[in-house]
């Protein structure tokens, strides 16, 4: 069953340095998101973006606990809500 698109998802490539984000689904599959789910990026962690590069690639988020950098090509595949209030 596919699930609706909800209107307040992003993708984790568009959200802001400092901004604390929900991971709500990984679109797509094979080596890559076997790849994130393997470095704990699940549905329901909660990130921190920590650093963007200044091409914008690789993208430095913080979950649970440590610093990941993951290309944009993967961040593109990751629908987050915020968790900023």
């Amino acid at each position: 069953m596919i699930e609706p698109l909800q209107e307040n998802l992003t993708y984790l490539a568009d959200a802001r340095v400092g901004q604390l984000v929900r991971i709500a689904r990984i679109e797509g599959g094979g080596p890559i998101r076997q790849r994130l789910l393997d470095m704990g990026v699940i549905r329901g962690t909660v990130v921190r973006i920590k650093r963007v590069a200044p091409l914008g690639d690789p993208i430095e988020i913080s979950v649970k606990g440590y610093n990941l950098a993951i290309r944009k090509s993967e961040a593109q595949a990751i629908r987050v809500e915020s968790e900023d209030k």
